[in-house]
């Protein structure tokens, strides 16, 4: 496992865990595979207490209630991260280079993440100069949303992002930088122990993949991450070959790109929720769903989904105005109507409707792509 406050692998050099050393592969993953059974166990068994005094007494509080679904999703969302390193681990991830500007995309998953920064009580503070960077979209997608969770998990009060270049050689780097305990504590000698949980590791790992150097500082009660960006584009693209570069709309070829994605469905009629969770069965999805509209409000109250499906029964003027809310915070956020009749898919925008469309007659077919042609537009 890497070590905390580690100097930076060169440029060039061999990244921990691209197979290069074997044995020393071998042991890591065997290490995450514990650290994966260790963290799914102990929601579930916290979970499974709560369970036992529901059933023994009849009754179960608010709070209890609240307690037991925060159990739950911890347990799941742990599976979902085993789920996206066996990807790294299977060695049959491929990656499909395009320019994009760094800022531009961590403005974006900062708007998506908004509401979920305010409701943990975190302020974010972005100081992010322009960057033209070469990387995968779908990686670099994952792997902001697994700084943020990372981050946000083991923040107090702030984190600060910022943006800059290299002088030599010139490579953006991405800071971020929090402080990892109270004010009142910072003279504990031992970081946190959340620092190292998976969703580090699955940061890391993300970051090893697109062939990024890491550096990670832990001193005197803050946490320090810098990640710097071989590939930066200059004046001569220097080291860069133009094959390597998608220039137009160029969805990542990764079998499973939107992997950790967070989708919520909108759906009262029990059908309709198992042909939508039939067809996104393979994706390596976070899949939830709500009866109505109002729910859907309630649930995105503290944090937003990456994209909202709903069936059309449900598009009414209060889901107009759900959306409208949500499109003030995140203009490009991915909206799917599912239409009663048809067997097309509609993509959003353009000349076509303001949301995209899939005809209930090939939700098998035709959603897992609509979801990722209409994610990958908003990367």
């Amino acid at each position: 496992m890497s070590e905390i406050g580690r100097t930076p692998v060169a440029q060039g050099a061999v990244h921990p865990g691209t197979g290069a050393d074997p044995q020393a592969d071998h042991e890591r993953w065997h290490a995450l595979v514990s650290q994966i059974g260790a963290e799914i166990a102990a929601p579930l068994t916290a979970a499974l207490e709560r369970i036992n005094t529901l059933t023994s007494t009849g009754r179960i509080d608010r709070q209890g209630l609240r307690e037991l679904r925060l159990e739950v999703e911890a347990a799941r969302q742990v599976g979902m991260i085993g789920q996206q390193l066996t990807r790294f681990a299977s060695g049959r991830l491929r990656q499909s280079h395009e320019r994009l500007q760094l800022a531009e995309v961590v403005n974006g998953v900062l708007a998506h993440r908004g509401r979920e920064t305010q409701a943990r009580g975190i302020v974010l503070k972005p100081s992010l100069k322009p960057a033209e960077v070469i990387v995968d979209a779908s990686l670099l997608f994952s792997l902001l949303n697994s700084m943020l969770d990372w981050s946000l998990a083991n923040a107090h009060s702030q984190v600060e992002l910022a943006i800059d270049i290299k002088h030599w050689p010139a490579h953006a780097r991405l800071h971020c930088r929090f402080a990892n305990r109270p004010a009142d504590a910072l003279d504990t000698a031992a970081p946190p122990h959340g620092l190292d949980s998976l969703a580090w590791r699955l940061l890391e790992q993300t970051a090893w993949t697109m062939d990024l150097v890491v550096e990670r500082k832990d001193s005197a009660g803050i946490t320090a991450l810098v990640l710097e960006f071989p590939r930066t584009v200059s004046n001569d693209l220097e080291g860069v070959s133009a094959l390597e570069i998608n220039d137009g709309f160029a969805p990542s070829s990764n079998s499973q790109p939107l992997a950790g994605s967070h989708v919520l469905v909108v759906a009262s009629r029990r059908e309709m929720r198992l042909q939508v969770r039939d067809a996104l069965r393979n994706m390596s999805l976070i899949v939830d769903f709500v009866n109505s509209v109002d729910e859907a409000v309630s649930f995105c109250r503290e944090g937003l989904p990456h994209a909202i499906i709903i069936e059309s029964i449900q598009n009414g003027e209060r889901f107009a105005a759900f959306r409208e809310d949500i499109t003030d915070e995140v203009p490009d956020f991915v909206f799917i109507e599912i239409i009663e009749e048809g067997s097309d898919f509609q993509m959003s925008g353009f000349d076509g409707p303001s949301m995209a469309r899939v005809g209930r007659d090939v939700i098998a077919s035709s959603l897992p792509s609509a979801l990722i042609f209409e994610l990958s537009k908003a990367l």
